[in-house]
C-alpha cells in the first residue's frame, strides 16, 4: 500500500476543462488508502459533476459556504477543513485560481479554505500555452512556491484550444506519484534500507508433520510496516504466518525453514542499513526427515535431533556498518540471559520480552519489552500494543542509523 495510506487528502478543483481528470484522482488517492474530501469552485461544477466525485470520495462535495437549497442555511466550516486536512492538493490550478491563492482574494470556498490550511499544499496549473508562459502566471506561480506551496509542474501536450505545448495539467498518475515521492524524502528512514525477519519456522518431520512454535509473526510485520511507513525499502523474510505487508516498499520473501531463514538473511543482509531479526526460529530440527508420512504403529516416537543454523549470530559475525538487531524471549534470569545473547551474538541492540509478563510474548496483540544497548543503557516500556512496541524499535533504530 501507499505511503498516502491514512491521511486526509483535500483535493480542490477549480474551473478547467482538466476537472475531468480528477475523478481518476480522487479514485487513485482512496485506492492507495487515503480519507479524501473535495471542495470544488462553483463554476467547477460545470466540468466535473459533484455526485460523481461524491460517490468516488465517500463524503460531500462542498463548492460554497452554505449548502444549496437549505433553508437552514448551516455554515460549511472551512477552517475545520482546512485543518483536518494532512494534504491539500489543488488540481486542476486555473490561472484564475492561481492568482487568486497567490493574492490571498477569498472569494469562493475554495479559497478560504487554502487560506485556512496548515498542511502542506501542491497545486498542478492547467491552462492554455499563452495564459501559460503570461507573466502574470510566472508571477503567481513564483510566489505560491515562495510560500511553500509545492508545484505538479504542467505537462507538454496537447491542450482544449487545440495548440500543442506547456500547461496541460499532469496526469492522475504523476499527481499521486509526485506526492509519494516528496513525502518519502521527507521521512527518516528514507534511502535506508531494513531487513526484517519475522514468524515461526516449520522444521519438518515428514512430509505433513513438522516441529514450530507459537510465534504469528505480528511483531515482525508491525515493525516491517513502521519501518516502511518511515520511508525505509524494507527486506520482509517470514516464516509460516497469514499476516501480509501493507506498504508496496516492503519486499516479502516468504520461507519456511531455518536454513531457508539463515540462506535469504545471508543473500539480502550485506545490502542493508539495518536488520531486525524478531523471527522465532527453531533451535532444533529432525536430523533425519522422513521422505514419506510416519505411520502411527506404536504407543511412542523417538526423533533425533540436531541443532539448526543461528541466523543472529551468523549475521553478528559478518556485519560491517549494519546495525543488528536481535530478541530474546526469556522466561527467568531475563535480563542476564538477554545480555549474555547481547554480547555473544556482537548485537548493537537486544529487545527483551519475558513470558512472565502478562500480555507478552507469542500469539497476543500486545507485549512488553525492554531494550538493552550494546553499551548496556536499559530502557524499559510499560504494556503497549504491538504496533506502539514497533514504533519504540524503530525509534531506536532511528537514533543509530543517523549517529
Amino acid at each position: 500500500m501507499s505511503i498516502l495510506r491514512g491521511k486526509n487528502i483535500l483535493l480542490g478543483i477549480s474551473a478547467g476543462i482538466a476537472a475531468y481528470k480528477t475523478a481518476s484522482l480522487v479514485r487513485l488517492f482512496v485506492k492507495s488508502g487515503a480519507h479524501v474530501r473535495v471542495v470544488m469552485t462553483p463554476s467547477a461544477k460545470e466540468f466535473v459533476t459533484p455526485l460523481t466525485l461524491s460517490t468516488l470520495s465517500d463524503h460531500p462535495v462542498l463548492s460554497d459556504f452554505t449548502d444549496e437549497n437549505d433553508d437552514n442555511a448551516v455554515w460549511n466550516n472551512h477552517v475545520e477543513l482546512g485543518l483536518w486536512a494532512d494534504l491539500f492538493i489543488v488540481a486542476p490550478a486555473t490561472a484564475n485560481t492561481l492568482s487568486k491563492m497567490a493574492s490571498g482574494n477569498s472569494d469562493n470556498f475554495l479559497i478560504a479554505t487554502y487560506l485556512s490550511a496548515k498542511c502542506p499544499v501542491y497545486f498542478a496549473p492547467a491552462m492554455d500555452l499563452d495564459m501559460y508562459k503570461h507573466p502574470t502566471t510566472k508571477n503567481a506561480l513564483d510566489k505560491l512556491q515562495s510560500y511553500g506551496n509545492i508545484l505538479i509542474p504542467s505537462a507538454f501536450g496537447e491542450l482544449a484550444s487545440g495548440l500543442v505545448g506547456m500547461g496541460r495539467m499532469a496526469e492522475p498518475e504523476t499527481i499521486v506519484g509526485t506526492i509519494e515521492q516528496h513525502l518519502l524524502e521527507g521521512l527518516p528512514l528514507y534511502g535506508k534500507k531494513i531487513l526484517v525477519t519475522a514468524g515461526p519456522t516449520h522444521e519438518a518431520i515428514d512430509p505433513v508433520r513438522y516441529i514450530g512454535n507459537h510465534s504469528s509473526g505480528r511483531m515482525g510485520f508491525e515493525i516491517a510496516n513502521t519501518a516502511a511507513q518511515l520511508g525505509a525499502e524494507v527486506i520482509l523474510i517470514s516464516g509460516p504466518t497469514h499476516y501480509k505487508a501493507l506498504y508496496d516498499s516492503i519486499q516479502t520473501i516468504p520461507i519456511t525453514s531455518a536454513r531457508d531463514m539463515y540462506d535469504a538473511a545471508h543473500q539480502y543482509f550485506k545490502d542493508v542499513d539495518a536488520a531486525i531479526l524478531s523471527a522465532a526460529v527453531a533451535d532444533y530440527r529432525p536430523k533425519f526427515p522422513a521422505v514419506s508420512k510416519l505411520k502411527k504403529k506404536s504407543s511412542s516416537l523417538v526423533l533425533e535431533l540436531e541443532k539448526t543454523e543461528d541466523v543472529l549470530a551468523s549475521l553478528g559475525e559478518i556485519k560491517e556498518k549494519q546495525l543488528l538487531i536481535g530478541f530474546a524471549l526469556e522466561t527467568e534470569n531475563e535480563v542476564a540471559n538477554a545480555i549474555k545473547k547481547l554480547k555473544a551474538k556482537n548485537l548493537d541492540l537486544i529487545i527483551l520480552n519475558s513470558l512472565n509478563d502478562d500480555g507478552a510474548g507469542f500469539g497476543g496483540s500486545t507485549n512488553k519489552i525492554s531494550i538493552i544497548d550494546k553499551d548496556l543503557n536499559q530502557t524499559n516500556y510499560p504494556l503497549k500494543s504491538k504496533s506502539e512496541v514497533a514504533d519504540d524499535i524503530i525509534n531506536e533504530l532511528i537514533k543509530r542509523v543517523h549517529a
